[in-house]
């Protein structure tokens, strides 16, 4: 059974995002001082422009103004997916961490827009927290 979010917070796909941003500026703590306004700041932007916009479009009305949020949240994840190649590539840090969220936060966003998209209407409260610990209830 599916539970309404009543928070932007209660979404399982946001909370997967925050946690991306949280490794993100865990990782870019270890970068080189000179990409302090470069690399470290570029990436920090697309991490949080991901759990941003997807609070953001939580709150919109309509079908189209949701999807479009998600929609950018879904191109910052992809910025955020070559900045975690050139991390690695520059062996600026271990990237596994961040790597294994940025999949489970795109995968997550993906089936959420889907689920708004092919519905009549979702007010943007699909994959609370009670759902997705029901359904690791249902694993056990």
């Amino acid at each position: 059974m599916r539970t309404s979010a009543k928070r932007f917070e209660d979404l399982v796909v946001w909370q997967k995002a925050h946690q991306f941003v949280l490794a993100v500026y865990r990782l870019s703590r270890t970068f080189p001082r000179s990409e302090t306004y470069g690399l470290s700041s570029q990436f920090r932007r697309a991490a949080v422009s991901i759990a941003a916009n997807i609070a953001e479009g939580f709150k919109k009305r309509s079908k189209a103004d949701k999807l479009r949020f998600y929609n950018i949240a879904q191109g910052s994840i992809e910025e955020s997916r070559y900045y975690l190649i050139l991390a690695k590539d520059l062996e600026y840090g271990n990237v596994s961490e961040s790597s294994q969220l940025i999949e489970e936060v795109s995968k997550l966003l993906e089936a959420y827009s889907q689920v708004i998209l092919n519905s009549g209407y979702l007010n943007s409260n699909f994959w609370s927290n009670r759902h997705e610990e029901e359904k690791r209830g249902n694993e056990h």
